[in-house]
């Protein structure tokens, strides 16, 4: 298997755990350098390594993005026993085209003139790097780990961690 085709798969991996869970808390740098995490709806997450938001365009991460374009994204789906952290690049758009696709009826609520909303933008952020922790779910399974471990000595078996860098 080449690296090529490895990467890939451990970014559809990415993908789909990220696609399981509705809210990330994105984390930006303000202007003095401390940083400030709010929740943001995933928009569109897909294999390309590219995750859409919408925001309001005149926002204060707005303006901490044209500042410093790094961001995390920590995802958490604590029932199964899933947290997954990115780091990327944001950037700020105003594509018509990819607003209307994303666009929703609930979004309306956060942009009252709809699609035509002058607030109205968008978060593209590329995927520079991503870790995620997948530990089994059964609370049997982690019984029997935690009993193993206290037994044998040996460290009970966490679930998968993997990185990824793009």
């Amino acid at each position: 298997m080449n690296n090529d085709q490895n990467t890939q798969e451990n970014l559809q991996q990415l993908i789909d755990k990220i696609n399981g869970i509705d809210i990330a808390m994105m984390t930006t740098i303000d202007e003095d350098g401390s940083l400030r995490s709010r929740p943001m709806q995933t928009q569109q997450a897909k294999a390309d390594g590219v995750l859409w938001f919408f925001t309001g365009y005149a926002s204060a991460k707005s303006f901490e993005i044209k500042q410093d374009a790094h961001v995390n994204l920590s995802y958490a789906k604590p029932g199964d026993n899933l947290y997954v952290s990115v780091s990327g690049r944001a950037s700020l758009s105003r594509d018509r085209q990819k607003i209307e696709e994303l666009w929703t009826p609930a979004m309306k609520a956060w942009f009252p003139e709809g699609q035509d909303d002058p607030n109205i933008g968008l978060i593209k952020v590329t995927i520079d790097k991503a870790e995620y922790w997948d530990a089994p779910n059964s609370a049997v399974v982690h019984l029997y780990g935690m009993a193993k471990a206290a037994l044998t000595g040996e460290r009970p078996d966490a679930g998968e961690n993997k990185k990824i860098n793009l």
